[in-house]
């Protein structure tokens, strides 16, 4: 297998910068990482992931190979991988397959290279290198002993594989842990989508009218920080239960067909397809801006919007307009592409030092317990997330509060 496949080995020097920048600023995994250096947990093992490539993400390949795993690192999207931190990891030792403007042949290419090792544990985002064993090579999900899925879209995905009764090995839904979802969907999203779109734009927020497609943890995380910014929300949604809690939170509901005509501002995070449609476009007002939080480019109909235009121009660095028939404009941000990673740098490092501390120690509990899991999709140990908590809180000087044995004696009784 070739050791890299990047787009300029000599990028090193700023790619590792940005890690050590992180590294800095993620107490968890440092404090795994020097516990990996010491146990070698991983020794011997191979592991391939599939991820944004960027900083937060290297550090963690970083620190699962101190602990003695043998790497094979890809890219989860063409637009997000940073190619000085794909060269810093290859400076590093590691296989790395990945460029930033990779095309679609590509990035399939990178995705098969990363399996040649024939891992024996996956780290995924989104789910390409699960659905490329189950569909190309399921030659090598005999060496697999599991896996782990950062994302929603990637879960739903492994969820519709089990329920056809197709997966082939055990699969950790991190995405749904609690220190997962609670905070790197709500908190992280919430602020690296508007970070994104401020930077990209350079629009003021207050006074705008932002239409929130969805209202999952992501959601919630947009629309809480548009409201924070000044910005009116709007709330459009499928599930009358999520409707009614983002009434209650206080933004306005509504269908979509209402929705276009009123907003400044689209964003869509719910990980289903043609959220926003050309029929859509045609009411929105002039010049409207679309953007995408979710994993794939579907979610904003880009192959109807391309056939649809009469006119495509590059309207800023990261932005795309395109002119409709009605003689109107829409400017799309990154392709519509996952918004805060395609056009700026995801999420504060600070958060996904959560999100990577459950993905290593998932990873670990997929090494320990994998001949006695079926082949299913399986939430993370309750251990792993109670761990997670009290190590970020212990990382802020915080401590909380224990149960006198009255008060636990109390709580698991029912004659009281």
């Amino acid at each position: 297998m070739r050791e890299y496949d990047i787009r300029d080995i000599s990028l090193a020097p700023s790619g590792h910068q940005k890690i050590e920048w992180v590294k800095n600023n993620m107490p968890l995994l440092r404090g795994l990482e020097e516990e990996f250096i010491r146990t070698k947990p991983f020794e011997g093992i191979k592991i391939s992931l599939s991820v944004h490539l960027e900083a937060k993400t290297a550090y963690l390949c970083l620190a699962l190979a101190a602990g003695g795993a043998q790497m094979s690192v890809t890219g989860s999207n063409v637009l997000s991988t940073q190619d000085d931190v794909a060269a810093a990891l290859a400076d590093s030792g590691l296989a790395v397959f990945a460029y930033h403007g990779a095309t679609a042949e590509e990035y399939d290419r990178h995705i098969e290279m990363c399996l040649e090792q024939k891992p024996n544990i996956i780290i995924d985002d989104g789910g390409d290198l699960v659905g490329l064993i189950h569909t190309k090579r399921p030659d090598l999900a005999e060496e697999v002993w599991g896996g782990c899925e950062e994302t929603t879209t990637g879960v739903i995905r492994l969820k519709a594989m089990e329920k056809e009764g197709i997966l082939k090995f055990p699969m950790v839904a991190v995405n749904d842990a609690d220190c997962k979802h609670l905070f790197d969907n709500r908190y992280g999203t919430g602020q690296s989508v508007w970070d994104s779109i401020m930077r990209n734009t350079n629009l003021i927020v207050a006074s705008k009218t932002v239409v929130v497609v969805g209202y999952g943890w992501c959601s919630r995380g947009i629309a809480m920080r548009a409201a924070a910014l000044g910005a009116k929300v709007i709330v459009t949604e499928i599930n009358p239960v999520k409707a009614i809690e983002a009434k209650m939170d206080g933004y306005d509901v509504m269908t979509m067909a209402e929705a276009a005509a009123l907003g400044d501002i689209f964003v869509s995070a719910t990980g289903c397809c043609k959220t926003i449609t050309v029929d859509h476009m045609l009411k929105m007002k002039d010049r409207a801006i679309l953007t995408n939080a979710g994993h794939f480019d579907c979610e904003v109909d880009m192959a109807g919007l391309e056939a649809a235009a009469v006119e495509k121009k590059e309207t800023r660095k990261n932005i795309m307009g395109y002119r409709l028939s009605n003689g109107k404009w829409v400017n799309v941000i990154g392709e519509g592409r996952l918004v805060n990673i395609a056009a700026a740098d995801g999420h504060p490092a600070e958060i996904m030092d959560m999100s990577f501390a459950v993905q290593a120690l998932s990873a670990m509990y997929i090494k320990d317990h994998h001949q006695e899991l079926d082949n299913v999709v399986i939430d993370v140990s309750g251990e792993i997330d109670d761990l997670v908590a009290r190590r970020k809180l212990a990382a802020w000087g915080i401590e909380i509060d224990q149960l006198t044995e009255e008060q636990d004696a109390y709580l698991n009784s029912w004659n009281v």
